[in-house]
């Protein structure tokens, strides 16, 4: 049976993953329609630094984000709250660091679909919000099941950032993989097999979840 502590920090990384994954798809999704469609010259700027976390060490965005975060860092000298060692903390590093898996997918599917149905649907009389919402996203929706997916599952599995930020307080900062490390410490593998056992399989499960989903929508276009 897990410990107590284990069944506290599951639910507090589906809540951490859940609520970023959230915020990621809410912010992500104009800036990746934005990406798609812009012919700035200078977007590939932007592309970069979207997707700076797939390069750079997870410990090197948390000892920023802390410095940002801390009781000494500009926030709090602007008057804002401390959010270091809180979950608010740990939102903002999930979305930051998790925000390429989400909004590359989403940038790729929006080019993907392409400017024809959109043209036709000019011509028709459509207005611009009434061609994003009935024809881009419809037609990005695989994209939106792959940036769902890979948010949510890039948030359960990390670690560095996450450290960082929220240090290792049961209860209120430890999330999955946190309580893993604690358990290979302590040599408690039984507990850490269950924990990690359990990451596999569903990780394993939203992956083919997505690859299903994706391969139907194929299937039914053509």
């Amino acid at each position: 049976m897990p410990a107590a502590a284990d069944i506290a920090a599951l639910f507090l990384t589906l809540r951490l993953a859940l609520l970023s994954t959230f915020i990621l798809l809410l912010l992500g999704t104009p800036a990746a329609w934005w990406l798609a469609r812009t012919q700035w010259r200078y977007k590939f700027l932007v592309e970069a630094l979207v997707a700076l976390p797939l390069v750079l060490p997870p410990t090197v965005l948390g000892f920023y984000l802390l410095i940002f975060l801390g009781a000494n860092g500009p926030l709090a000298m602007l008057g804002g709250s401390t959010l270091a060692f809180t979950f608010s903390g740990l939102v903002i590093g999930s979305v930051i660091y998790s925000m390429p898996f989400v909004i590359q997918p989403l940038q790729d599917a929006f080019q993907a679909a392409g400017r024809r149905p959109l043209e036709v649907a000019a011509t028709l009389g459509a207005s611009p919000r009434d061609r994003f919402l009935t024809i881009a996203l419809p037609l990005a929706r695989p994209g939106f099941i792959t940036a769902a997916v890979l948010g949510f599952a890039h948030t359960i599995g990390e670690f560095g950032v996450v450290l960082m930020i929220g240090g290792n307080i049961p209860g209120r900062t430890q999330v999955l993989s946190i309580a893993i490390y604690d358990h290979v410490e302590s040599l408690d593998y039984a507990s850490a097999h269950l924990l990690a056992g359990g990451l596999i399989l569903l990780s394993f499960l939203m992956l083919a979840a997505v690859y299903g989903a994706n391969r139907r929508f194929r299937v039914a276009r053509l």
